[in-house]
């Protein structure tokens, strides 16, 4: 496979020298504003950035991802106290964000104990609820069993689900059953059949969130970063004026705005990753101890109703 990142729905693609340039953004704050279809960022020097934003949007909420709670090699040997560091970073926001969504990777073994301890964490945020996804490390004991007991109550099939907030449909999925070591990402015919019919009954008007763990554009294939039956899900998204496709697993921001979708990946709150093709594999990388906040961190997102898009907002721990 060639080294670009690959467009789904065009022949396109950016070279490798320009991926690691849009790469050169990881790990500082960055504030996402959209006007008009566009995608702008500027340097996120301080914390009331975040806060004024918030301040004037109808809904807010914040994206935490890969928290990997049991992993404790030289990358990052106390993930929990990073995660607590998140979750402080949350609540001292000025205004609490309505919810939370988590991209996936709770745990990095999905022991009891582990899920044990994020839930204990996550307990001490101000944000009234939080919504997951799991990660290919929550399934690898029992295919997503213990994390659908715990976490996907209510969910269709192997965990996905949808829900609405103030005007924003919000869609969880799930594509990280049945896929091999490094392998893509897969969203499966019945969950494809169910997308296609839980968007039927919204407007194009109406403002879409997709969150999944694995990217729902393709990345990277030959670490796997990109979910191989997206193409089919997207495509029941064409007629929606907005959408915003959130993700984890890869450990660092990449963005990328195509027609009307916003693709973001997020920050770990774990450990960070290699740039794409920069390392033999992707994996936990170790960074000088007083570098690595700077390379974890979290995702605000608010809208305002009766505007379509959505303003993303990443802060590093440091």
């Amino acid at each position: 496979m060639p080294d670009i990142i690959k467009h789904n729905h065009d022949k396109d693609g950016v070279d490798r020298r320009g991926f690691l340039k849009c790469m050169a953004w990881a790990g500082t704050g960055v504030l996402w504003t959209m006007t008009g279809g566009i995608l702008k960022s500027q340097p996120l020097g301080r914390a009331s950035d975040a806060a004024a934003l918030a301040a004037g949007a109808d809904l807010s909420f914040v994206q935490i991802s890969d928290s990997h709670i049991g992993f404790n090699k030289e990358a990052n040997k106390d993930v929990a106290a990073t995660l607590r560091e998140a979750v402080a970073k949350i609540n001292a926001l000025p205004k609490a964000p309505s919810f939370m969504l988590h991209t996936g990777d709770l745990t990095h073994l999905s022991e009891a104990e582990e899920f044990d301890t994020l839930d204990q964490i996550l307990k001490g945020c101000k944000t009234r609820q939080v919504f997951y996804v799991p990660g290919e490390h929550d399934v690898i004991n029992d295919n997503g069993k213990q994390y659908r007991e715990r976490f996907g109550k209510g969910s269709k099939g192997s965990g996905w689900y949808s829900f609405d907030q103030k005007g924003v449909h919000f869609v969880g999925l799930v594509n990280v059953l049945d896929i091999k070591e490094g392998g893509l990402g897969i969203l499966g015919h019945e969950q494809l059949e169910w997308l296609e019919d839980d968007l039927k009954g919204h407007s194009s008007g109406t403002p879409i969130v997709l969150f999944a763990h694995v990217p729902l554009w393709t990345i990277y294939p030959k670490w796997g970063w990109g979910t191989d039956d997206s193409e089919q899900a997207l495509g029941y998204l064409k007629r929606f004026g907005s959408v915003t496709v959130l993700n984890g697993h890869i450990h660092q921001i990449v963005q990328k705005v195509e027609g009307n979708v916003t693709f973001h990946t997020a920050m770990s709150t774990a450990f960070p990753q290699p740039q794409a093709g920069t390392a033999p594999k992707p994996g936990p990388m170790k960074v000088p101890a007083e570098k690595l906040r700077s390379v974890l961190g979290i995702t605000s997102v608010n809208y305002v109703e009766g505007k379509s898009t959505l303003a993303v907002v990443d802060s590093p721990l440091m």
